[in-house]
């Protein structure tokens, strides 16, 4: 079958998308879902705290996600669930399987990939000790508790400080679980300041920065795990050790972009973010395809990825072959700043300007976002008054500092104290 837009991924950013895509006009969408609802991740997200940017209000995960599932009905896409995407080709060909279809080839004017991001597990990890049950990923713990109705644990430690390990640490404490401490081996926490107070400072759960898990101990269960202080090349200090009573061990130590159909498809993937490299439009390196949400990089608010994917939506929905001919301007990531996204930009296709997003890589008390052009020019300066690794940051550049800059730009951060 041949669509306009194929989106693949039914979770907050695929629904974005598509409603984005019917909204510019095109009237032939498919989106393609593994799991057997739409919403992706929301579906067991059912705290508070989503939609405060978009719909200037507070709901929970499946509230959001529902929101959008209700705009997606009031248009005709088709919608296919329980359906895996085995392949996207350059040629922009879908290869799917699902028990009501069998075996289908889609084929796209466009096609929009919005495949979220998965947990890093034990095995990335490399935790010394024996491998008893108890060990779980946050993010699978959560759907054990919100969607299956199990509680996978008493007494808990949590490896990681990311916002689904926050989370989760309020979360088993409000089922009557014990949350013995949180490790983060980096010396500033990796989720956002509003978990860290919400989830640990307000129940009491210590947090110990430059601190791991440096054994698992158990038979059938975890009975036991150590941990240690890290120096600066997180490598254990000996007579640091601290050992915890527990049966349950979560891990929260990054997301990682799901990307192995963009990688399948030749997709140029930035090794800072693990997902594909774009241009201003969210188009990736292979012309037609389109990247959007956490496929792209690691977002902490659900809002942005809608915003997101409503502009790849938006591109998609509008896609001709390009003719530009003028090289792209590359952006690099500067003193202090982790990655920018997007990495290209083409200053002849922007019509009001561009956003990028970024993180840095270290705690910023007052500072600057400063972007330089390729002759070490100044271009724009942004002052904040704190950023932090675990937050998101975006700028908005106008297309007057951008038109005839040279070949790049490079966004950096400076302490107000050495500037």
């Amino acid at each position: 079958m041949r669509y306009d837009v194929i989106i693949i991924g039914g979770g907050p950013a695929g629904l974005s998308a598509a409603c984005a895509a019917w909204e510019a006009g095109c009237r032939s969408i498919c989106v393609v879902e593994r799991d057997r609802h739409l919403g992706g991740i929301l579906n067991q997200c059912i705290h508070n705290g989503f939609g405060l940017h978009y719909f200037k209000e507070e709901l929970t995960g499946p509230e959001y996600a529902e929101r959008f599932i209700h705009m997606l009905r009031q248009t005709q896409a088709d919608v296919r669930l329980d359906a895996m995407v085995l392949q996207a080709t350059p040629e922009r060909e879908v290869h799917l399987i699902s028990p009501a279809r069998g075996y289908e080839v889609l084929q796209g004017k466009a096609v929009i990939l919005a495949m979220g991001c998965r947990e890093r597990t034990r095995g990335a990890l490399s935790i010394p000790g024996t491998r008893p049950a108890g060990v779980f990923t946050a993010g699978a713990a959560q759907r054990y508790l919100n969607l299956e109705g199990q509680m996978v644990g008493r007494r808990v430690v949590i490896l990681g400080s990311g916002d689904i390990g926050l989370i989760m640490a309020r979360r088993m404490t409000l089922e009557g679980a014990k949350v013995l401490a949180c490790m983060e081996a980096m010396p500033h926490p990796g989720g956002l300041t509003r978990n860290i107070v919400q989830c640990l400072h307000d129940f009491h759960i210590p947090l110990y920065l430059s601190h791991t898990i440096v054994e698992i101990r158990g038979r059938t269960r975890v009975e036991q795990v150590t941990a240690a202080a890290v120096d600066q090349d997180r490598s254990p200090i000996p007579g640091t050790e601290m050992v915890f009573d527990c049966d349950t061990v979560l891990l929260s130590v990054g997301l990682i972009p799901e990307n192995e159909l963009s990688l399948q498809a030749g997709i140029e993937i930035d090794p800072r973010t693990n997902g594909p490299v774009v241009y201003e439009n969210m188009e990736t390196s292979i012309p037609g395809i389109f990247a959007c949400g956490n496929v792209l990089h690691v977002h902490d608010l659900v809002d942005f990825v809608t915003a997101e994917a409503a502009q790849a939506g938006a591109e998609a929905a509008a896609y001709t072959a390009s003719t530009e001919t003028a090289a792209p301007l590359a952006v690099h990531a500067g003193h202090l700043v982790r990655y920018t996204v997007p990495q290209r930009l083409r200053a002849g296709r922007l019509k009001d300007g561009a956003v990028l997003s970024f993180r840095v890589s270290a705690l910023c008390g007052k500072c600057r976002i400063q972007v330089h052009g390729s002759t070490g020019s100044l271009l724009a300066s942004f002052p904040r008054e704190r950023l932090a690794p675990g937050e998101m940051e975006r700028i908005r550049l106008p297309k007057s500092i951008l038109s005839g800059e040279g070949e790049s730009i490079t966004v950096s951060v400076e302490e107000d104290a050495a500037i």
